[in-house]
């Protein structure tokens, strides 16, 4: 039988930076001298962003360690059992058939808040394109010094920079929308205590989440 869709819940928040966030970008020519490991970026203005994949992966993982969904092969869940809540939010990995419908959330691409594009324009004046810089090394642990050919330069989004975000989750017929609803507010209070985006375990990425849902 069909799914009937009921109605649409809206999940509208701010992701305040703690420290620094790196998602990263590509770049197809390096220039001598020239940043290698650039920010994601929109083409069309520069600023960076926070890609809706990036935060809908980050949500599903947290949630799969939480509920030891992960299975031994580290692979996401695709049990597609109906009681399974991460397979029905965000559906199973690896679809084949199943019975859950499609996935309930939707994950907006979130863009640098209105503020941030402001404050972040001030680094163009030291030559930096809405990101600071940071340099790291690998010390061999021999000798206690800098490895040959461990440095390493790359863009973050600094520490104060904010992005709004937009979810919407599904509901359909037959669904416990109380449920889901707090399911995904509990991956978004679990995100403020881990990181998004690369490098979180050596200091990146720490954000601080807030929300409404209507």
């Amino acid at each position: 039988m069909a799914l009937k869709l009921l109605k649409h819940r809206k999940i509208d928040g701010k992701l305040t930076l703690k420290t620094g966030m790196r998602i990263g970008g590509s770049k197809e020519e390096i220039e001598i001298g020239g940043m290698d490991n650039p920010i994601i970026r929109e083409p069309l203005t520069d600023f960076p962003y926070i890609p809706g994949s990036s935060l809908k992966g980050k949500l599903r993982s947290i949630l799969e360690y939480k509920y030891g969904k992960v299975g031994p092969d580290g692979k996401p869940c695709g049990c597609k059992q109906p009681d399974c809540l991460v397979c029905r939010v965000f559906g199973p990995h690896m679809q084949a058939m199943h019975d859950l419908g499609p996935s309930r959330i939707i994950v907006r691409d979130a863009p640098l808040s209105e503020e941030s594009k402001r404050e972040l324009g001030k680094l163009q004046e030291k030559g930096l394109l809405f990101a600071e810089v940071k340099t790291e090394n690998i010390i061999d642990r021999r000798t206690g010094v800098a490895a040959k050919g461990g440095l390493r330069t790359q863009e973050r989004v600094p520490a104060g920079a904010s992005f709004d975000f937009h979810m919407s989750l599904r509901i359909f017929e037959g669904d416990d929308e109380k449920k889901l609803l707090s399911f995904i507010e509990e991956g978004l209070k679990l995100l403020g205590e881990e990181y998004l985006g690369g490098s979180g375990t050596r200091g990146y990425g720490w954000v601080k989440v807030d929300y409404t849902i209507t």
